[in-house]
Formats: structure tokens, sequence, C-alpha cells
């Protein structure tokens, strides 16, 4: 199974894809981040995004996509741009014919490290781990895109889906 998670944002989108082996390991296919110019408009960034998930499924084929939630924003001119840029994706997906898993921060940190209050260098180390990767994936929006991928496939093969 193979996995996108989305680190949903519209100046930086983190991504990456995630491969559940056959000796039930995880892999790290790719990851990244898709930028947008802070010149553009609002629309044509959103469109952009939309464009660039839409090419990494194409390219990938995978069989879900997982999402990071928006859970809390101290800034409300932080959360409605988020907001926006989680939609695109998430109907990126729908068109693309992928199932949409959504999963709050505190969620995905259950998943990866078994404590949903491990702080940041704890996810990343543990992505590492569980991935076998050399080194900390960067940045810190490819990082919790991984992690969202492998927080989807757990739960798409949990029993209790």
């Amino acid at each position: 199974m193979i996995a996108i998670g989305i680190d949903p944002g519209t100046a930086t989108t983190g991504y990456g894809i995630v491969k559940k082996e056959k000796d039930n390991t995880f892999s790290c296919i790719d990851y990244g981040v898709i930028t947008t110019t802070k010149e553009s408009p609002c629309a044509s960034r959103l469109f952009s995004l939309g464009e660039k998930v839409s090419l990494l499924i194409k390219k990938y084929s995978p069989d879900i996509l997982a999402i990071e939630n928006i859970y809390f924003f101290k800034n409300i001119k932080t959360v409605i741009p988020v907001s926006q840029a989680k939609g695109v994706v998430m109907a990126t997906a729908h068109k693309e014919g992928l199932p949409v898993y959504e999963f709050t921060p505190l969620e995905i940190k259950m998943s990866i490290t078994g404590y949903g209050k491990a702080d940041k260098k704890q996810m990343q180390e543990m992505i590492k781990i569980t991935l076998a990767l050399e080194e900390i994936p960067s940045p810190d929006d490819a990082a919790d895109a991984l992690g969202a991928a492998v927080s989807g496939i757990i739960k798409k093969e949990s029993p209790f889906e």
C-alpha cells in the first residue's frame, strides 16, 4: 500500500510518499514541500497547489491520501488560508479517486510515537526510525507529512476501519 501524506499550507505544503512493504515495514518513497510565492494572488496559489498535488498523485499512484487536520490556531489570519489549502488538497484527492483520511496532530503523534503529546524532536526521530532514513527528514512540513502518510496506512489497514 502507498500513501501520500500532506501537511497543508498556502506558502508551504509538506508532502510525503510512504509504502508499506510485504514484510510490514514502511519505506519512504519521496518527500518534500510544495511552495507558492506570496506575491501571487490567493486563487493562483491555491490552483497551483492543486495542480502540484495532482501531479504527485499521478506520479506515485497512492492508494490513499492522509492529511493533517487543522486543530487550533491562535491567529485567525493563519487558519483561513490553511483551511483553504486543505480544501484544495482534499478536492484534488477526490477528483483523482483517492480516499482521504484526516488526522489531528495528536492522532499522528499517537500512531507514530504511542504518545499524543510527543514533541517535534521525538516525532522526527521516530519518523526517521520507522522509515529507516539516514537522517531526520527536513523541512518540518515534510516530516509532518510523512507522519500523516504512516498514520493513514495504519488506519486504512486497521481491522476496526
